[in-house]
């Protein structure tokens, strides 16, 4: 698989700190760092890719099974729901330009639970201006 020298995420170079729980053709799973992440996984293309909108068919094809295997893995902690989302781009908090899919456990007792990503866009609407 092609990878950048400068890409953390990419298993070609040897800059990945952790090794991956799950991996198939296209996609490999890693667990979020963090204690504040510790019910979270991302699934990153094993091309380097910028963002989803590079990914071949054959990719998002095979994004199904890394995706069952994140919900599968995560499960274990019993969540109520589960939070799923690119950043795509500087300006929408993407930090490291190899895309990467976030799964999030989400749990009915903790802060913020029951507003989805629809809230967080709202705000983020009222508060910017409308580009045309």
């Amino acid at each position: 698989m092609a990878s950048l020298p400068e890409c953390r995420f990419c298993l070609g170079n040897g800059l990945l700190e952790d090794a991956p729980i799950y991996q198939n053709p296209a996609h490999f799973v890693l667990k979020s760092r963090g204690a504040d992440r510790a019910h979270a996984v991302m699934i990153i293309p094993q091309r380097h890719v910028a963002d989803p909108f590079a990914m071949t068919a054959a990719e998002w094809a095979q994004m199904g099974d890394a995706l069952q295997f994140a919900r599968s893995y995560l499960s274990a902690a019993n969540p109520d729901g589960y939070t799923i989302g690119w950043n795509v781009g500087a300006a929408a908090g993407q930090h490291v330009f190899h895309a990467h899919l976030h799964v999030i456990a989400r749990f009915k007792d903790t802060l913020g639970a029951g507003r989805g990503i629809h809230a967080a866009l709202g705000a983020l609407q009222r508060e910017t201006p409308q580009k045309l």
